[in-house]
């Protein structure tokens, strides 16, 4: 594993880091986070394994415990201080139609999200994001087309005019 092997990675890890974090600057301190993570376990590397996953691996599991910490901080602040929580308002000027597709994405379990993010946006195979997560490819399948179908539904079911967004992507995924 060299300099240059991770750097062809950064661009996707950025990419997926955004699509958890919901935020740059939250993403990029993920992507950095992972990157100390894998430099500091380069020797747990295979030679000749698959980097990318190894890296994606490193990246999801590292957002999981950061989230899990951040919630039971939140929940301890709110505990203590009565507060209900804060959620930042992200401000983005994004067209209509994606607008939509993102916020039924966001209505879909995080586990289709996940999966759906993964094959679809970041063109990984289900059997990869078995791997990543960790789970069995037909879960991974089942997740998947369960997400698809639930966000053209979600798309289509709301009255406001009709999505053109076809979600695809992956090695082992066939279009008709």
């Amino acid at each position: 594993m060299t300099r240059l092997d991770v750097t062809a990675h950064l661009q996707r890890l950025r990419h997926y880091a955004r699509f958890l974090c919901r935020n740059p600057a939250d993403a990029d301190d993920l992507v950095q986070d992972t990157l100390v993570k894998a430099i500091a376990h380069a020797d747990q590397f295979r030679p000749g394994g698959d980097l990318r996953g190894w890296l994606f691996s490193i990246l999801h599991n590292t957002f999981i415990s950061e989230t899990r910490t951040t919630e039971r901080r939140r929940r301890f602040a709110s505990i203590c201080d009565n507060d209900d929580g804060f959620r930042p308002q992200v401000a983005q000027e994004v067209s209509l139609e994606l607008r939509r597709v993102l916020e039924a994405l966001d209505r879909l379990p995080e586990e289709q999200r996940r999966v759906i993010v993964l094959v679809s946006a970041e063109g990984m195979t289900t059997d990869e994001v078995a791997d990543l997560l960790q789970l069995p490819v037909g879960t991974v399948r089942s997740r998947l087309a369960r997400g698809r179908e639930a966000l053209r539904r979600l798309t289509r079911g709301d009255g406001v005019g009709s999505t053109t967004l076809r979600l695809v992507g992956g090695h082992d995924v066939q279009t008709g």
